[in-house]
């Protein structure tokens, strides 16, 4: 049985990949590193800032530290942010979609996107209020595909909710949009739903359900189909 939901924010409910993207390659290109679309959306999509910049310029023998790393994700903060100000970034259905499942779940949002981010992305669509609370990059010290976010937003869970019965791994739905995404979901003990707008329905086998979009997704039947698979 479903008692929580736990949401990914960027390609899950907002489209902001492209914007990710966009960023990572601008604080990028000053240092004579080009990074590739097909490249990011295939193999980098759904690390945090610290994890892509380190995994792109290791690749590339571009030496670094904690301390590069470190400037180099102000920086892409800066931008990025910029980019998202002011602007309704959410898929099409995405707000409606959480507004039925809070109407029966507590909802949390595990990101591996910053605090700042997620707050002014959910605040703009109007669905802050929705969630018990979030977990952004700051908060685990490994991004997905380690389970590391997912673990962090259970026990969180635990603690808002307290003195209900606490809530376990197995009774949470992770809602997902990348494959680093459902392993780390899979790796806490949870059931995912992925979404195919980061990667291909085809290419998101590892999620016990799979969707085209949230638009698209009616809830009555994910959960029927769940405690279908769970008898």
């Amino acid at each position: 049985m479903i008692r929580a939901v736990i949401f990914d924010l960027d390609g899950t409910l907002a489209d902001t990949e492209p914007l990710h993207f966009a960023a990572f390659r601008e604080v990028l290109l000053p240092l004579g590193v080009e990074l590739g679309r097909d490249e990011y959306f295939t193999r980098l999509i759904g690390y945090n800032d610290h994890d892509c910049f380190a995994a792109v310029l290791s690749e590339r023998g571009a030496p670094y530290d904690e301390t590069a790393l470190d400037r180099l994700m102000s920086v892409k903060a800066s931008v990025y942010q910029a980019m998202i100000a002011g602007h309704d970034v959410l898929y099409p259905g995405a707000a409606e979609f959480v507004r039925r499942c809070a109407e029966r779940f507590p909802l949390i949002i595990a990101t591996g996107t910053l605090r700042a981010e997620a707050e002014m992305i959910l605040g703009r669509a109007q669905i802050r209020d929705r969630f018990l609370d979030i977990i952004a990059a700051e908060d685990v010290t490994h991004g997905k595909p380690a389970p590391d976010g997912f673990l962090a937003a259970l026990g969180r869970l635990g603690f808002l909710l307290r003195p209900r019965p606490s809530i376990t791994a197995a009774e949470c739905l992770v809602i997902e949009d990348t494959l680093a995404g459902v392993e780390a979901a899979r790796r806490a003990g949870m059931r995912v739903l992925a979404v195919g707008q980061s990667a291909a329905p085809t290419e998101l086998t590892g999620a016990d359900l799979v969707r085209t979009s949230l638009h698209a997704t009616d809830l009555d039947d994910i959960l029927r189909e769940l405690a279908k698979a769970a008898a």
